[in-house]
């Protein structure tokens, strides 16, 4: 169930980032409440994780995967570019995040 939390906390910490943007500075209501709750989850989630996770893997993997995430999410709901340079940046956290996962307790 480690990696489940992990996922979980991924998916809040995306939700904080989006709506951290669409809040517009938290001048909008239903946008800041979502990230306050996309922060307070992610926070959770991944305190469950690193129960059993070295907090260096746990951390990174939450961080880059959620990274990762937003970019393509932002790109997809606010029409952000996806260059090259930022695929090849994509590849590079995915490969640590698979190496960290293969080599993790």
């Amino acid at each position: 169930m480690t990696w489940g939390y992990l996922g979980i906390a991924v998916i809040f910490e995306i939700c904080f980032a989006l709506s951290t943007h669409a809040a517009k500075g938290f001048t909008r209501l239903w946008p800041s409440v979502l990230a306050i709750f996309g922060a307070a989850g992610g926070v959770y989630a991944l305190s469950l994780a690193l129960l059993n996770l070295d907090v260096s893997v746990g951390y990174t993997i939450w961080t880059g995967v959620g990274g990762v995430g937003t970019v393509v999410m932002g790109a997809i709901l606010f029409e952000e570019k996806i260059t090259l340079t930022r695929l090849l940046s994509f590849a590079a956290i995915i490969s640590g995040v698979i190496i960290l996962r293969l080599t993790s307790v």
